[in-house]
């Protein structure tokens, strides 16, 4: 008769079905592939996400085959687009064939279509539930900073997420400048505290695909364009902090600083376009009314002709700024008010100060009128931005250093 301590030391595998057995280990091996294609620790939570990166290339070097031979060494896919490149940098696609899915059209159609080119390769031939990450061609973004964003991303799929370089340290000028402008006027524009405006490197779950092949923008102002639809329509930013690397100068960078920041700031131009406009309108019934209320002999003729001057132009810039500017979906009376208000305090500061500037100060009323209109005019954009047509209510905009994600 066996002894409750002998059938405990019974051998396991004849208490359990062999094909039981079978299937756990199996499962096992499942488990660690997908830990290697994408199982990340955010928080605590374990996060399961194939990670493509996505890269169009124009002309690139040696670094990108760099790049993708680290990318493929730690498992991630990644995704190279040839944007018409020379005939001459065949060699260097061929070897990216190597390491990484590689796509070519024969003419260079800016960055923006490559990346909606490889986005809609992505979306055809993967997962929505895949995290797809944009990165550089020229050796700016690290594997390892490249793996971190996805990794947050993958926790983050209803986030557009940035990785954003500091900006400190040896910082090539035209970088510095052209980062700096951007970021300030972007902010100023859409009330956004965005560190890094310029970054490739981006990250987002594949189900927003369709969404990022919709936005307008064939070259480099694809990407800042993409920013602004976030700020328009209440998409969550967040920001993780990445290297900042800048190899020789930047010189390997295609972007053209006159032409390409024409393409950025497109959207901030109109509402510079729209204002000068309504001033020049605005102007042009100032001086008319100066000179007829002079001939007619009203006194108070510049207090008068400010108003009367003011409401016309007035009217004008709401009906541009709502419907091609800032392209608001307020109701006209709500907005209306709001600006009628505005109208009115701008009008009172700025009679004010053109009586102080004609009666105590002598300045002829034509000059002193331009002069107070320049003083107000950011104030205005700030106010209208702000409060006249505001931005979609819920956006959310968070900054994730290092530290958070580890």
């Amino acid at each position: 008769m066996q002894s409750k301590k002998d059938s405990s030391n019974i051998d396991v595998r004849k208490r359990v079905p062999r094909g039981t057995l079978f299937f756990v280990f199996f499962l096992s091996l499942f488990k660690a592939k997908a830990l290697r294609l994408g199982k990340r620790k955010i928080g605590g939570t374990m996060i399961m996400n194939r990670m493509i990166t996505l890269i169009p290339a124009y002309e690139p070097d040696e670094k990108l085959i760099v790049l993708l031979r680290e990318l493929k060494d730690k498992e991630i896919t990644s995704v190279v687009v040839n944007d018409g490149s020379c005939p001459g940098y065949n060699p260097i696609f061929e070897e990216a064939k190597k390491y990484a899915i590689v796509l070519s059209y024969e003419e260079n159609r800016g960055k923006g279509a490559a990346l909606k080119y490889g986005l809609s390769y992505i979306k055809e031939h993967f997962g929505s539930d895949d995290i797809v990450i944009t990165a550089d061609a020229d050796g700016q973004h690290t594997p390892s900073d490249i793996l971190h964003i996805g990794s947050f991303a993958a926790g983050h799929t209803d986030a557009f997420v940035l990785g954003s370089r500091e900006l400190k340290g040896k910082v090539p000028v035209r970088s510095r400048l052209g980062n700096g402008i951007t970021k300030w006027v972007y902010n100023t524009f859409f009330g956004q505290n965005i560190r890094d405006t310029q970054t490739g490197l981006r990250a987002f779950s594949a189900k927003w695909i369709p969404l990022m092949i919709s936005i307008e923008g064939e070259r480099y102002e694809y990407e800042m364009n993409v920013l602004m639809y976030c700020a328009k329509h209440s998409f969550p930013i967040r920001e993780v902090t990445i290297e900042t690397i800048y190899i020789e100068g930047n010189k390997s960078s295609h972007f053209h600083t006159i032409r390409d920041s024409a393409r950025i700031y497109r959207e901030i131009i109109k509402f510079c376009a729209s204002s000068f406009v309504s001033f020049l309108l605005d102007y042009a019934f100032y001086a008319f009314f100066v000179f007829a209320f002079q001939l007619l002999g009203i006194g108070a003729y510049v207090v008068f002709s400010n108003i009367f001057a003011r409401i016309i132009s007035g009217t004008f810039n709401y009906s541009i700024n709502k419907k091609i500017v800032f392209k608001s979906k307020e109701r006209i009376v709500t907005s209306g008010i709001k600006y009628a208000l505005l109208c009115i305090g701008i009008l009172v500061v700025n009679t004010a100060i053109l009586s102080i500037l004609t009666n105590r100060f002598g300045f002829n009323a034509l000059i002193a009128k331009p002069m107070v209109e320049t003083i107000m005019f950011l104030f205005s954009f700030v106010i209208q931005r702000t409060l006249v047509f505001p931005l979609s209510k819920g956006m959310k905009h968070i900054h994730i250093g290092r530290e958070a994600t580890v």
